[in-house]
């Protein structure tokens, strides 16, 4: 986190000279801008007491403070209990919602309506209230469904696993158009359904032992996204995921890490590039980041948990990291126990991004189909509190991308939204640590374009600032060129000078996938 500078942007040394004055309030509020707060994307810093702390990241779907951060522009829908009522998601959106407890309360229907050639990806995240215990099985079952009630594709399921400890988990739907598909390849209406799974009515026994109310009978917050991809302008590549790849782990990441604090949600993951990162993690905390991997490269990362200063005994599973990509489908996790001593999780090598990988049926290499940001989530459980205290524990992320950037595939149109599968320009590899990374070249988007996104607002922050002084010091010496040409040339007709006003600014584990994928 940057220092606070309200006293410097306050004001500077006085000018004597009237365009000296001009000048030195450009450069004061350019300071000022590129010096202060990115926004939610940098993460506060955390207290002891994590579990506390997060009560204030966000407001859940009915007011209540929660402990994952909303994207700011979720739209607040409420699930319909049956298909005739169920409100329209657009691609593009995010929504808030929230899901009753596990059993008939605990399915809702969303509508939406599709074309016949795009592919469509529906995700939800579920954030249990603070104060609700989880079990082995309660989870999070997502469907997409046509008017006949099949499925269009696989249902995506994510469990809470062994850790038993509460904290935010996503899952994912999909209707596709390519492939060997049957079900839903018209154009026409179509259902999500997004349901709670695990017991319906019975308090769990970490719920009765501990006194606290269980996460079966309670309320969980939802916040809903939906991605449109476009078809292929000529199907003519392989139709089948590879069957060969690198599957060999890289070198282990040496060196002195850099700080980077993590974000409280999707919308505000943090940008990793390729090197070595720490953080702090609390118990009960989830910390989330994004990687940019672009086409035919490979993804590793490794996560390592400090050695704690007092405490004994040891927690079964207290450190989960979970891979999910662009569209929020979960593509691998790991896990580790602790015992205060130093552990390490690292995802098993995953394949290089490429289109063909959705016709494979594992979800490791499935998963893999799309170029940009994918997110790493890290989870220390609550439990770990109880034996070696409330932390901060020191988190290691050593992260690394292989493979030269590839062309993507030859789109038809636009993905919705149209930065789904950016990457930028150069990666992330410039960030400094401590906040989002300064400055930024652009994205690459799918099919090979380049252009300017919304995956670099958060990068481009820094840029912000130098854009504001060059506009405001044309501005000025454009007033300063037309006094000078009324004072000595009055008679004659005024230059025509430049407009300045259309400067442009720079542009801003595997135990939690539930079931086994089936129809």
């Amino acid at each position: 986190m940057g220092r606070r500078t309200k006293g410097r942007c306050a004001g500077g040394r006085r000018s004597r000279s009237w365009h000296g004055r001009i000048l030195g309030a450009a450069a004061a509020a350019a300071l000022c801008v590129s010096l202060a707060p990115a926004g939610r994307a940098a993460a506060a810093p955390w207290t002891a007491d994590a579990r506390t702390t997060a009560k204030s990241v966000s407001t859940a779907a009915d007011g209540t403070s929660g402990p994952y951060a909303f994207a700011e522009d979720a739209i607040a829908v409420k699930g319909a209990t049956g298909t005739t009522d169920s409100v329209l998601l657009r691609a593009g959106r995010t929504y808030k919602s929230s899901v009753g407890r596990a059993g008939r309360d605990g399915r809702l229907y969303y509508r939406l309506e599709l074309g016949a050639d795009s592919d469509a990806y529906v995700s939800a995240t579920a954030v249990p209230r603070p104060g609700a215990t989880v079990s082995y099985s309660d989870g999070l079952k997502v469907s997409l469904q046509d008017a006949n009630g099949r499925n269009c594709s696989f249902t995506g399921t994510v469990h809470f696993g062994a850790t038993q400890s509460p904290h935010p988990i996503a899952a994912m739907a999909s209707r596709e158009t390519s492939g060997e598909q049957y079900a839903c390849q018209t154009a026409g209406t179509y259902y999500v359904v997004v349901e709670r799974t695990g017991a319906a009515d019975a308090t769990s026994d970490a719920g009765a032992s501990s006194g606290t109310e269980s996460s079966a009978s309670r309320p969980w917050d939802l916040e809903l996204g939906y991605v449109s991809e476009p078809a292929l302008k000529k199907v003519s590549g392989p139709t089948s995921a590879p069957k060969a790849w690198n599957s060999a782990s890289p070198e282990a990441l040496v060196g002195d890490a850099k700080h980077r604090g993590g974000g409280a949600g999707f919308s505000g993951a943090v940008p990793l590039g390729q090197g070595a990162w720490k953080d702090g993690v609390s118990p009960g905390q989830t910390l989330f980041y994004k990687v940019p991997v672009d086409w035919g490269q490979q993804v590793y990362a490794t996560a390592d948990l400090g050695s704690a200063s007092r405490g004994q005994g040891s927690v079964g599973t207290a450190l989960v990291m979970s891979l999910y990509n662009p569209v929020r489908g979960l593509v691998d996790g790991v896990g580790s126990g602790y015992d205060g001593s130093q552990r390490s999780a690292d995802l098993d090598p995953l394949p290089p991004v490429a289109y063909e990988n959705r016709y494979a049926l594992n979800d490791r290499v499935s998963g893999m189909r799309f170029a940009g940001s994918y997110y790493l989530v890290v989870h220390l459980a609550a439990q770990v509190a109880d034996r070696f205290g409330e932390g901060p524990f020191g988190l290691t992320l050593r992260v690394r991308v292989t493979g030269a950037a590839g062309k993507g595939p030859a789109y038809a149109g636009k993905p919705v939204p149209r930065d789904a599968f950016a990457v930028p320009v150069g990666g992330f590899g410039d960030v400094a640590g401590d906040g989002p990374a300064d400055g930024a070249a652009g994205t690459r988007q799918s099919g090979g374009d380049t252009g300017r996104s919304g995956v670099m607002k958060l990068v481009a922050a820094g840029g912000i600032g130098t854009g504001t002084l060059l506009t405001l010091t044309l501005g000025m010496w454009t007033v300063i060129a037309r006094r000078r040409a009324v004072r000595t040339v009055r008679s004659a007709p005024a230059p025509e000078d430049a407009d300045t006003a259309s400067a442009s600014l720079p542009a801003p584990a595997p135990w939690e996938h539930g079931a086994a994928r089936g129809r």
